[in-house]
């Protein structure tokens, strides 16, 4: 038996289907929909092509979407870095970038995403040369024993 709140709804923890929805399965209204429209799809594209090519302005917004997708990401040229060596190459390195975001060469999400990897790098750096100094402690305590 399924546990409810005294207004009918499942309590915290409960639900009437424990299994949960199978993986995959569709929203019906999204099925039924894409009934409707199979083998319509080309009469379609057509329509709103025709419609953009006569000045409608969402239909041509439509098709260079579809054409030309957002970019999300792209590559950024024009960035080099300094050897991350040391914390003072680091500091030199964010510096850069935020002189870079500051005059728009760069955008915001990319200064980030370059921050975030010099971030890293610099941990892992960083835990590099500290396993290089406990090993180098490590071997010098066992040739006093």
């Amino acid at each position: 038996m399924t546990e409810r709140t005294e207004r009918g709804q499942f309590a915290k923890g409960y639900s009437g289907n424990q299994a949960g929805k199978p993986p995959g399965t569709r929203n019906r209204a999204t099925v039924a929909a894409q009934e409707l429209l199979d083998g319509q799809t080309e009469v379609l594209t057509q329509k709103a092509i025709a419609m953009a090519l006569e000045g409608d302005t969402t239909a041509l917004r439509l098709c260079l979407e579809r054409l030309i997708p957002p970019v999300k990401e792209r590559p950024i040229n024009g960035i080099t870095l300094p050897p991350l060596g040391d914390s003072q190459a680091v500091l030199t390195a964010l510096e850069q970038i935020t002189h870079q975001l500051a005059s728009g060469e760069l955008l915001p999400g990319e200064a980030k995403a370059i921050c975030h990897l010099i971030e890293k790098y610099h941990q892992t750096f960083e835990i590099s040369v500290i396993a290089q100094r406990l090993e180098a402690l490590e071997t010098t305590l066992r040739g006093r024993k």
